[in-house]
């Protein structure tokens, strides 16, 4: 199955470009990529592949969807857009966030990751439970990442790379401390430090570890710690199917 994307008009390429500038200029002065990071994935996460809904149209912006426990926090990240939001109105809600978080790993270090605009808003919210946590192990990581997205084990390694980024907040995921000695870099740290081994002032979470005692997942942590351009690559591929799932598919 390809991709069919839709046209957009100049203004809405031009309101991108605008609303890019913008991102990046607030993440400057909030030092809020990580959480805008944060949101993209909860955002697009909740596709389900067997039953087409849920993915990446904006419906996170529902105080419901809000009200899921992985969603502790993220109302400050939609406050914090919606003035962006209403001065690019032409811009979509989902295309809103998915972009927040390109903006976030590029602005960051990260890699340039391409974006294709266009995805339409859905008003329905998925239902609770979609989204995978933090003190569950491989059996839930690839039940959400291969079995209910669609996606393989090279992004599931990968899109766990977004761990390198910002930290664990006790009032929001129950879970205090950061994943890396730079938390507000974006690069390969999280492999490094993964397979380091418990460190203190760091955290390793059981998903993390999961990573590390699957036979077919573990290879991958290594080459991304050992090879940063490789998973910038990889981030970067993996990012963009997460932010077009369930969108733009072609029969």
């Amino acid at each position: 199955m390809g991709k069919i994307y839709p046209v957009v008009p100049p203004e809405y390429v031009a309101a991108v470009d605008g609303l890019k500038t913008k991102l990046k200029d607030l993440f400057v002065q909030t030092g809020s990529a990580p959480l805008m990071l944060r949101l993209a994935f909860h955002s697009a996460g909740t596709f389900d592949k067997n039953t087409k809904t849920g993915g990446p149209f904006g419906t996170i912006r529902q105080k419901e969807e809000q009200n899921h426990g992985p969603n502790v926090g993220l109302d400050k990240a939609i406050e914090m857009l919606e003035p962006l939001k209403q001065e690019f109105q032409i811009v979509s809600y989902g295309d809103l966030y998915v972009l927040a978080g390109i903006v976030a790993v590029e602005s960051t270090g990260g890699p340039p990751i391409t974006f294709h605009p266009g995805r339409p808003d859905n008003p329905t919210p998925p239902v609770e439970g979609r989204l995978p946590l933090p003190n569950h192990g491989l059996e839930q990581l690839r039940g959400v990442f291969v079995n209910s997205m669609g996606l393989n084990d090279q992004d599931l390694v990968a899109l766990s790379g977004g761990h390198t980024l910002g930290s664990g907040h006790k009032d929001r995921s129950g879970i205090e401390g950061s994943w890396t000695t730079n938390p507000l870099v974006f690069d390969n740290s999280y492999y490094k430090e993964l397979l380091a081994g418990d460190k203190a002032g760091l955290i390793q979470l059981p998903s993390d570890k999961a990573l590390l005692a699957d036979p077919a997942l573990r290879p991958l942590v290594e080459k991304f710690a050992s090879d940063q351009n490789a998973f910038f690559q990889a981030f970067a591929e993996s990012y963009m199917k997460l932010s077009e799932l369930g969108w733009a598919d072609s029969e």
